[in-house]
């Protein structure tokens, strides 16, 4: 996907602003003219087909901000988790329930918000969370039992 402000350039450029020194934004998949515009403080990278590169960097993350206008259910939300990464997304499309495995999906266009959850993101990151099959279809069974 191209970077825009649909998909949230826009949002991590705001961020870059008023995050301190100890937070560091990198931004993977961004062409080489957008790299060079880039603030100091946000590493940019181009588009990466290799999955190990890719899970070093969800890996090393304390969170994964998926600050998306128009997504219908983001993979890289879903990488992130595997990799046992925070997800902080905006409430688009099924970016709220990736991002409900941590419950930190944020109204759009809400930058205070978005920035209070990423802050709160470290507490989540060491919580254990099953995401299992078994746990998630036992949950649906539950659920439509009940109906």
């Amino acid at each position: 996907a191209i970077w825009d402000k649909r998909k949230g350039l826009d949002t991590f450029l705001q961020l870059a602003k008023i995050l301190d020194d100890s937070y560091q934004i990198i931004l993977v998949g961004l062409d080489s003219e957008q790299i060079e515009k880039l603030p100091d403080n946000i590493i940019g990278m181009e588009r990466t087909d290799s999955v190990q590169q890719l899970v070093e960097l969800y890996s090393a993350a304390d969170v994964f901000v998926n600050p998306t206008l128009e997504d219908n259910y983001p993979t890289t939300n879903l990488e992130a988790i595997a990799c046992g990464t925070t997800v902080v997304t905006y409430d688009t499309g099924g970016s709220t329930e990736s991002a409900n495995v941590y419950e930190l999906d944020v109204e759009k266009y809400n930058l205070s918000v978005l920035l209070n959850a990423i802050e709160q993101s470290e507490f989540k990151r060491n919580e254990i969370i099953d995401i299992s099959n078994r746990d998630k279809v036992h949950k649906y069974v539950e659920l439509y039992e009940e109906n």
